[in-house]
C-alpha cells in the first residue's frame, strides 16, 4: 500500500525545502503541487492574461496544458508543455499572481485530479495548501507547518535576494499576508488545519531542527 505523507501550511513556513530533504533521506517521491498551480499562472502570464475575469480563459489553460514533474537525485524539475521551466514559475511575477488563480474552483478541481495521478502506486511526500483536507484527506501522516508572519516575511525576502529578485521586504510582508488571506479564504480547498494534524511551529527552529522532527513524525507513523 503507498505511503503518504502530506503537509500543509502557509507561505514561507519551509515546506518545500523540507519536503525535498525529507524525499532524499527516506526516498520518497517529492510532489510540489504548488509548482502545478505556478506553471498555469506562467502560462496565463505569457498569454496576457492576469484577471480573475478571465476566469474561463484561465480554466481552458489548465485543461490544455502538459504539466508533470520528474524527480532528479532527490530534485524535482517541473516541464510546462515540454519546457523546463523550474527556474520560471519562482518569479516575482508569479507569485503574486499565483493564489488568486488558484483559487478557481475549476482549476482546483484539475490540479488535485492530477496531483493524485502523478501519485498514484508511489510513497510520496506532498506539500501544498490542502493536501491534508483535500489531496489525501487519507494520508498516513498530515503535517502543519506554520511560523509567525514576520518571520515568513524574512525568509521569503531573503530567498527572493539570493535569487536576484528585486523587491523590499516591506512588500514581500505585504505579499505574503495578502497570500494568507487569499488561502485562507477559498471557497474550495481554503488553508486550514485538519483535525489529525500534527502542527510544527517553526518560527524559532532551523531548518535543520524542522527537518529532524518532521522525520520523527514520519518514521514513528512508518512503523
Amino acid at each position: 500500500m503507498p505511503f503518504v505523507v502530506a503537509i500543509d501550511g502557509p507561505a514561507g513556513t519551509g515546506k518545500g525545502t523540507i519536503t525535498k530533504l525529507i524525499a532524499q533521506e527516506l526516498g520518497l517521491v517529492n510532489i510540489d503541487t504548488g509548482a502545478i498551480y505556478r506553471c498555469i499562472t506562467l502560462k496565463a502570464i505569457r498569454k496576457g492574461i492576469n484577471s480573475l475575469e478571465q476566469s474561463e480563459e484561465l480554466i481552458q489553460i489548465a485543461k490544455n496544458s502538459s504539466i508533470y514533474v520528474e524527480n532528479y537525485t532527490g530534485d524535482q524539475r517541473t516541464f510546462l508543455d515540454g519546457e523546463n521551466v523550474t527556474t520560471e514559475i519562482r518569479s516575482k511575477e508569479v507569485s503574486d499572481l499565483v493564489s488568486q488563480i488558484s483559487s478557481i474552483p475549476e482549476i482546483r478541481e484539475i490540479v488535485v485530479n492530477l496531483s493524485r495521478k502523478i501519485a498514484e502506486g508511489k510513497d510520496v511526500i506532498m506539500e501544498g495548501r490542502d493536501i491534508t483536507t483535500v489531496v489525501f484527506p487519507k494520508a498516513q501522516v498530515k503535517i502543519y507547518l506554520d511560523a509567525d508572519v514576520e518571520e515568513r516575511a524574512k525568509r521569503r525576502f531573503k530567498e527572493n535576494q539570493e535569487k536576484g529578485i528585486l523587491g523590499s521586504y516591506e512588500e514581500v510582508l505585504e505579499n505574503v499576508k495578502t497570500r494568507d488571506y487569499n488561502d485562507m479564504h477559498k471557497k474550495v480547498g481554503a488553508l486550514k488545519i485538519a483535525e489529525d494534524a500534527i502542527v510544527v511551529d517553526t518560527t524559532t527552529m532551523t531548518i535543520e531542527e524542522v527537518k529532524q522532527k518532521v522525520k520523527e513524525i514520519i518514521l514513528e507513523r512508518r512503523k
